[in-house]
């Protein structure tokens, strides 16, 4: 997937130097066939690149193919399967190569090499290991004791500099995402405060957190082609008076300690792996109702300056600046898992009744509490990544690859240092940094960073942007194909299933299989909708609806079924009352079983 920036404004930032090599362009197709290189693509050595304004402008962004066949694997799940993802380094046996469910026997240079296969011009890597890691949580405790220091920097940045700076590598732009979680809780859960941890002071103390992410800037900051975008928290977490500027000034603490200059700091990111709104169109922080401002009346807001995501990422970049920062950094935004979509998306503002009504019924964000973290139920994907979307943002991004679980619904004994917290536990009923709320957290989920389908799934149904709607999305009406000769059909099966049904409404995942020994160029499927229930939008197909008759059409990517082969696609429909199943199908005007 090519990132084409949108003829939106964004701010003009000058960045050192300019690009000194073509990029690669992918000879055909989607990357959605896994494994399978560009044709083309080459396999030398480019020569080193000077840093660019923003690496994502234009850019062919690297495709995890172990990823992407999970996510193939799911129903519906090929809509988005060819969509960029950043390769979490979570511990130091992932840089070789850890077998575990989520990344194969990928390590880095793997992943590195078949980015360059894929003739991708940009990579995203996330650094996640520091001594004492996540000091406020346990399910994404680390590997390395909080004195562990040495062993970060020898075994850990050390290694994965000498295979960054890898002239096989050098045609890449190598965006890598700097300690998520570390630097925002030695601001806020720490020296006497509710939130406090115990772990957190000691990380304060002993300075291993500060001097971390210096040393990482530091290595990795030296490699031309490396672009480091440092964690910044979400506008929950960051977005109060008492965190804002503090967190900036121990940002650029770090970028001047262990070897770092703020040079080394390309920008920052929000929203790593959260669920934080990106834009709450219903509101703003400056409304009031019956006279009073709607910041301390809600409690949803409470005392925030921030209601979303873009608003508090544009606003932390001035803050950084003025913190001592270049002026031509830019920001990252996580929008992997924020776009609650789904029947329970607001289409207004709510009742002006009180302040809590009227932001309680108008918000995006649906958690019980916007410190809530783990496996959040009713979350949908959303913004697909985008280069230079709003002025000063380089990028929408895919950072936590979605389907792969924050943490485990209960204790799971493993091998990953990773302990269980109780926020992800469907039953606990919170603490002091979540306001002592319930978790909000989905049932059943495995440990962190392994493959939690019911999780895909929701992200799926409650996607918004809706799946197909934007342009190039597979399944979108728009999308090129010629339906050219449907061809003879002498076997066929259809599996037709409901994925969740609500009062008024249901999703339904249909999967067509062509038994017979010869392909399908293109491909029309009928069936009759039971009465009171009608199509109001689908994914991976054109389906449309006239009385109580459906037509499914292939389009784009999924246009033919190959002989044994199968196309998946979805639709949302009405309904009143129980949701009866159609009774036949007919393929080309063929029955089908």
């Amino acid at each position: 997937m090519r990132y084409d920036s949108p003829s939106k404004a964004r701010e003009s930032r000058r960045r050192r130097g300019t690009a000194a090599a073509s990029a690669m362009v992918l000879a055909s197709g989607l990357l959605l066939a896994v494994g399978q290189t560009a044709i083309g693509a080459e396999n030398d050595p480019a020569p080193a690149q000077q840093r660019v304004d923003n690496p994502y402008d234009g850019a062919q962004v690297y495709v995890n193919p172990i990823w992407a066949a999970n996510a193939a694997a799911e129903p519906g799940g090929s809509a988005v399967a060819d969509q960029p993802t950043a390769v979490w380094m979570d511990r130091i046996s992932a840089i070789e190569g850890n077998g575990s469910p989520t990344t194969g026997d990928y390590g880095l240079r793997d992943h590195l090499d078949e980015a360059v296969s894929q003739g991708a011009d940009l990579f995203q890597v996330i650094i996640y290991n520091l001594p004492g890691r996540d000091c406020a949580a346990l399910a994404s405790n680390g590997e390395l004791g909080p004195d562990e220091l040495p062993r970060y920097e020898s075994e850990y940045i050390d290694p994965i500099a000498e295979i960054l700076a890898d002239p096989a590598y050098s045609s890449l732009r190598i965006a890598t995402i700097i300690e998520i979680d570390s630097l925002p809780n030695l601001v806020t859960n720490v020296g006497g405060r509710e939130t406090a941890t115990p772990e957190c002071d000691e990380m304060l103390a002993n300075g291993n957190y500060v001097n971390g992410v210096g040393y990482a800037l530091a290595q990795l900051g030296a490699i031309p082609n490396v672009y480091n975008y440092v964690d910044a928290g979400h506008h929950g977490w960051i977005g109060w008076e008492d965190n804002f500027g503090a967190s900036a000034d121990l940002f650029f603490e770090a970028a001047n300690a262990n070897g770092a200059t703020p040079d080394d700091v390309h920008g920052f990111i929000a929203n790593t792996a959260n669920f934080s709104a990106l834009e709450e169109e219903n509101f703003s922080i400056g409304d009031t109702i019956n006279g009073q401002p709607i910041r301390g009346e809600s409690s949803w807001i409470d005392w925030n300056n921030y209601v979303d995501e873009l608003s508090f990422a544009q606003a932390f970049r001035q803050e950084a600046i003025s913190a001592g920062f270049n002026s031509d950094i830019g920001m990252l935004i996580d929008t992997s898992r924020n776009g609650w979509g789904g029947s329970e998306r607001p289409t207004g503002p709510g009742p002006e009744t009180s302040a809590d009504a009227y932001v309680d019924g108008g918000r995006y964000d649906r958690r019980i509490n916007p410190g809530n973290w783990c496996n959040q139920a009713g979350a949908g994907l959303g913004e697909r990544p985008t280069a230079s979307p709003a002025a000063g943002i380089d990028a929408y991004v895919w950072a936590k690859p979605p389907g792969e679980s924050d943490g485990s619904s209960e204790e799971i004994p493993n091998d990953e240092g990773k302990g269980f917290d109780r926020m992800c536990d469907p039953t606990y009923e919170g603490n002091p940094r979540n306001q002592n709320n319930p978790s909000g957290a989905l049932p059943d989920a495995p440990i962190s960073g392994h493959w939690f389908s019911a999780q895909f799934q929701e992200l799926l149904a409650n996607a918004h942007p809706p799946l197909g709607s934007g342009p190039g999305d597979p399944g979108d009406p728009g999308d090129p194909g010629d339906p050219g000769d449907p061809g003879p059909v002498t076997g066929c099966s259809v599996s037709y299933s409901v994925q969740s049904q609500w009062n008024a409404g249901y999703v339904a995942q249909v999967t067509v299989t062509n038994t017979s020994s010869t392909a399908l160029p293109s491909w029309s499927l009928v069936w009759t909708n039971p009465s009171g229930q009608q199509v109001t939008s689908a994914w991976n197909a054109s389906v449309t609806q006239q009385g109580s008759q459906v037509t499914a059409s292939g389009s784009g990517w999924n246009g033919s079924i190959p002989a044994g082969g199968s196309v998946s696609f979805g639709f949302q429909g009405t309904l009143s009352g129980a949701h009866v199943a159609p009774a036949a199908f007919s393929l080309n005007n063929s029955a089908c079983s």
